[in-house]
């Protein structure tokens, strides 16, 4: 699943003519590109969408949705390590401890 995830802007800094920013999703930190919001600055939240930030959100705002998919565990879905789910998943489809079968 690929979600709208709200993120703050930790830095700012420009790469081959493109503005990037470091970007924390609650705790995950990741680039974000900010062609489409050249004004953000550092501080601010952003609705982020497949690496680009769309949409200026307000930090209430962004803390309350952060907090709901952090809650049912969306951030681990969309940020987490796709090994891992993948082992996971197989390992419950199987009964099998998840744990166990990633170390074999």
């Amino acid at each position: 699943m690929c979600l709208a995830v709200p993120g703050r802007v930790l830095d700012i800094e420009e790469r081959d003519g493109t503005r990037m920013a470091t970007v924390d999703f609650g705790g995950v930190v990741k680039e974000v590109c900010l062609e489409y919001l050249p004004d953000l600055q550092v501080g601010e939240y952003a609705i982020v969408h497949v690496g680009f930030a769309l949409q200026r959100l307000d930090e209430e705002s962004a803390r309350q949705t952060l907090d709901l998919f952090a809650e049912l565990g969306l951030l681990q879905e969309e940020f987490g390590d796709a090994w891992e789910a993948a082992a996971e998943s197989a390992a419950a489809e199987s009964g099998a401890d998840p744990v166990e079968e990633v170390r074999k």
